[in-house]
């Protein structure tokens, strides 16, 4: 392989030791010298003349369906933008027309405009009548299908709700169509599947589109047999690491039987399955998010954990004492509570040792666990882009949080000032995946300009751009496993870079979510390039 010399450079290396930079020499996929030792070694390497650009260690994106999402591209309706029910009707008929298969998918409808009472299967019926149809909103908590799906799935008036599942009936007992949580995979399992032709083009699909934003690594949370499977056959131009699912309905046995497999299966430093995912609640927008005291808005109530305490803490112990990660999603801080406590009874059982176990999205933490993050080394997986009010779709959930609890939400400062490890990254398919936009709102918890204007949401809780870029480069390679040879630029890493249109430190912060990549290198290899950039 010709070496490369990227030159005229300016690099921000992310090491402590060397920060800052203006030249890389790459070879055989790895990073080899830096500065003056770099040109020095250069021989008839091929040069990049970076024009003075800002140039950083790929990103890494610890929190992403990748696959799921890529195969979004492929075969999926898009509603992210639809704000009537005739704006999904129109988008499902023109892709039911599109469509020769035996299903029809869409995705991102969104909580502020539908839901149960004005999403049903009669909305379906009305443009795909010949074919079961499934759109997800835009969280993947719920989903609506047409009356075509609920008879292939085999709904009736006595059909109980599956475990951590709600299927929504109207008053008569008859299913309306809408599905929350655990109800959506259990009907799924009962619908035509995509093929495994259609999610190979979805993985190259996904991957394309994560490289042309910068990554070069993600955790993917959700893994069942087919990713495993996908993956695995995949040419990957990124790597993958993943957290593979566990339900209330696993034993200890039944989920290490699994695991282990898992494991051993698929060890590759391109493709790793190391750890285990949990949903300890749901979310707000559909009430299934647990909270520690009861939902502030009129209607009240709240909602129990998907596990139980002692599920949780035998789940964890065991895989803590076989040295898995824990990947575990929490809205509610109910949830997040009972995750440290599950941590903690892991460590009390095992010792303690660098895992990194991970809680997912962090939206409601009581002030009294801010700390318990730092001192059980547990990681804060945030995804700041939810971290802002939004102008266009109209938002519920402040008011089930209630005025007391609001300034903690999202409370990455907080967490950040107690100590707490974290990372952040996208969650995509559920937003976008562009770290820029990320990053942008993480540093103004505004939206981005183009999408509008809205009021800071809670500013207190900025973070800096550096805190930023840190948390996409060397602690998310951390988060991933991987931070002995990935997520910084220097001598015997993985040469995986990004050259940058701008320098995002250095910029009007509502300029950062405008950035573009100009060239993603994965172990040295051109990934993508914009055709602006000159080769």
């Amino acid at each position: 392989m010709t070496d490369l010399l990227i030159d005229n450079a300016q690099v921000r290396t992310m090491d402590a030791g060397w920060p800052l930079t203006d030249a890389v020499l790459l070879r055989g996929g790895a990073v080899v010298a830096l500065g003056d030792a770099a040109r020095a070694q250069v021989g008839d390497a091929r040069r990049i003349d970076a024009g003075g650009r800002l140039v950083l260690p790929g990103f890494q994106d610890a929190h992403i369906h990748l696959l799921n999402g890529g195969i979004d591209l492929v075969e999926t309706a898009q509603l992210y933008d639809c704000e009537t029910l005739a704006d999904i009707q129109g988008v499902m008929a023109d892709h039911a027309a599109a469509q020769t298969g035996p299903m029809i998918w869409g995705a991102g409808w969104q909580c502020g405009f539908f839901g149960d009472a004005n999403l049903t299967r009669a909305a379906l019926d009305a443009v795909v009548p010949d074919r079961p149809c499934l759109i997800y909103d835009g969280n993947f908590h719920n989903a609506c299908v047409n009356s075509k799906a609920l008879q292939m799935i085999g709904v009736g008036r006595d059909t109980p709700d599956p475990l951590n599942g709600h299927i929504v009936r109207d008053a008569a007992g008859d299913a309306t169509g809408m599905l929350h949580e655990e109800a959506i995979n259990w009907a799924v399992a009962r619908l035509p599947q995509t093929g495994d032709d259609v999610r190979r083009a979805g993985l190259r699909a996904g991957m394309a589109w994560a490289n042309r934003h910068g990554i070069t690594g993600v955790i993917d949370p959700w893994i069942l047999d087919h990713h495993a499977q996908i993956y695995s056959q995949g040419d990957l131009t990124l790597r993958v690491a993943g957290a593979c699912l566990v339900t209330a309905a696993d034993t200890v046995e039944s989920m290490l039987t699994r695991l282990r497999a898992y494991r051993a299966a698929h060890g590759g430093r391109d493709f790793h399955l190391n750890a285990a995912k949990f949903f300890l609640d749901g979310g707000l927008e559909n009430r299934t998010a647990a909270l520690l005291a009861p939902y502030a808005d009129a209607q009240g109530g709240n909602a129990p954990l998907m596990f139980s305490q002692d599920q949780i803490d035998a789940m964890f112990t065991a895989l803590d004492a076989e040295r898995f990660q824990i990947h575990v999603h929490c809205i509610g801080d109910a949830a997040t509570r009972a995750a440290l406590d599950g941590f903690q009874a892991a460590r009390d059982a095992n010792g303690d040792w660098p895992s990194l176990h991970q809680i997912a999205h962090c939206q409601m933490v009581d002030p009294a666990d801010f700390a318990r993050f730092a001192a059980l080394g547990v990681m804060a997986n945030l995804q700041p882009l939810w971290a802002c009010n939004d102008p266009i779709i109209p938002d519920d959930t402040m008011a089930m949080i209630g005025e007391a609890r609001a300034p903690h939400t999202y409370a990455f400062r907080s967490l950040i000032d107690a100590g707490a490890p974290y990372c952040i990254n996208s969650d995509w398919a559920v937003t976008t995946l562009n770290p820029f936009e990320i990053i942008g709102t993480a540093v103004t918890r505004e939206p981005a300009r183009a999408r509008g204007v809205a009021e800071p949401f809670f500013p207190e809780q900025r973070m800096t751009v550096e805190e930023a870029v840190l948390g996409y480069t060397t602690h998310a390679a951390a988060a991933c496993w991987r931070g002995h040879y990935s997520g910084a630029i220097k001598p015997g890493y993985s040469a995986d870079l990004i050259v940058l249109d701008r320098d995002i430190f250095n910029v009007n912060p509502y300029a950062i979510a405008e950035t573009r990549v100009l060239l993603t290198l994965f172990k040295g290899r051109e990934v993508y390039r914009a055709e602006t950039f000159p080769s």
